[in-house]
């Protein structure tokens, strides 16, 4: 009897796989180092990580028809004599006209106004659509200082000043000429066509002694009416928001590394920062020992997708969310409706990250005229705005179901990890356990 060896299936490296070794040929062919936005696609510890504990038997839970779950909140009431009163506690991120179209940041500001939050203007200063549209408009003051001017500083409600975003804290922004038109290009005081690279922090100061300075020249130039935002990449959140508060922030943004409407190289998506979730509690823990939480607003952005994303937050301390990416897909990026037209560009939907490059189906992350007529600005709106009531909804709902009347009610005690670096990152303990990592228990 003869006996044949069956074939051996063909094993693939954990660590060359696919796409390692594509990006490996890649870099070999062209010598250029690849850019995208996106932010991080690895899997890392995030909110799915969390499960709330319902009321039952030891608590008490509301009656969702007839029992009152607020979701307002206050922004920037630690020194600014005109804060941001909100009706939810989503806020819209900074994304910038030039890197977005005027469409698609007429549709931002739709849609906030409609819910009762603010939008942020991003680089390059504030288009006219944005400001018309937004009953509340915070203006980001970047290292660039691309388009900005004290007129258009006086007619926001709020400025934020951006140390980092979490897609590459340390680094800079970028404008491929592209989509640097004459409109752009105007706005900017740049020459139309040519690649714009920002840089990686402020000209006028190097640390917090000297941006408190700039924050008392910022309160002098709006009469101490604007709240003062700080927004920070998430790296070291403890020091970076205890320096902020310092330096006189009314507000401190922290961006986690799932932050990703901006664009830069991949290695530094991938690479660099820390998951949003390991972020909240050391920038919390900041205020508490300063004896301002609360009384300096914490939001916090980077990978926010739905109502149970935005109530866990709140439960670890945040007082707010910003919204970026999700913000572009309720407008109707990455939409299958447009898959014929992604594959061209030789991606999917779902995939597109090449927002940099101005070819977007969708005519929201480009200049290009003919894609941008296909964004209506009014549908746009709407969409996104039904979005941010569904996720208002599943914030009070899940609060409701905890026993609490206002979603900043929600704590740390109403939460339990499913894995041990969550709970450890979320300093929360793993369910089934009384056990936080670190903090000894069982």
């Amino acid at each position: 009897m003869s006996y044949t060896n069956p074939p051996t299936v063909p094993r693939k490296s954990a660590t060359f796989d696919d796409y390692t070794l594509s990006e490996i040929r890649r870099a070999a062919t062209t010598g250029i180092y690849d850019i995208r936005g996106g932010g991080t696609k690895r899997k890392l510890p995030h909110f799915d990580d969390l499960l709330f504990l319902g009321a039952s038997m030891s608590r008490y839970p509301l009656e969702g028809y007839r029992e009152r779950c607020d979701t307002s909140v206050v922004l920037g009431s630690r020194f600014a004599q005109k804060p941001l009163h909100l009706k939810i506690p989503i806020t819209i991120a900074g994304m910038s006209f030039g890197s977005l179209s005027a469409n698609a940041k007429e549709a931002l500001g739709r849609a906030a106004s409609a819910a009762g939050t603010s939008t942020t203007t991003g680089d390059g200063g504030m288009s006219t659509e944005e400001r018309s549209q937004s009953q509340l408009l915070v203006y980001q003051y970047l290292p660039s200082r691309f388009g900005m001017n004290p007129e258009d500083m006086l007619k926001a409600d709020a400025i934020e000043i951006v140390i980092g975003q979490g897609a590459k804290p340390g680094g800079g922004g970028m404008l491929l000429g592209q989509k640097i038109t004459d409109r752009v290009a105007a706005m900017r005081t740049l020459p139309k066509g040519i690649d714009q690279r920002s840089a990686s922090r402020h000209p006028d100061w190097t640390g917090p002694d000297d941006l408190e300075i700039k924050i008392l020249e910022l309160r002098e130039i709006t009469d101490w009416q604007k709240p003062i935002f700080i927004k920070v990449g998430g790296s070291r959140p403890y020091y970076d928001v205890a320096l902020a508060v310092k330096s006189g922030a009314d507000v401190v943004v922290v961006d986690g590394m799932q932050g990703g409407t901006a664009a830069t190289q991949e290695v530094f998506i991938e690479n660099v920062g820390l998951p949003t979730l390991a972020c909240i509690r050391p920038a919390v823990q900041a205020l508490q020992d300063l004896g301002l939480h609360r009384k300096v607003q914490l939001i916090v952005s980077g990978g926010i997708r739905n109502g149970a994303d935005v109530a866990k937050a709140l439960a670890l301390g945040a007082d707010a969310v910003s919204i970026g990416t999700a913000a572009l897909a309720a407008l109707g990026d990455n939409d299958p409706v447009y898959e014929a037209e992604y594959q061209k560009l030789g991606t999917t939907a779902g995939a597109y990250d090449d927002w940099h490059e101005g070819k977007d189906p969708a005519g929201i992350t480009t200049q290009d005229p003919d894609l941008m007529a296909r964004l209506d600005p009014v549908l746009a709106g709407r969409r996104l705005a039904n979005y941010l009531k569904v996720m208002t909804l599943e914030a009070q709902t899940i609060a409701r179901a905890c026993g609490k009347n206002h979603v900043h009610n929600l704590e740390p005690e109403d939460l339990c990890a499913l894995t041990v670096e969550a709970a450890a990152m979320a300093r929360v303990p793993l369910a089934g356990t009384e056990w936080i990592p670190g903090r000894g228990g069982f």
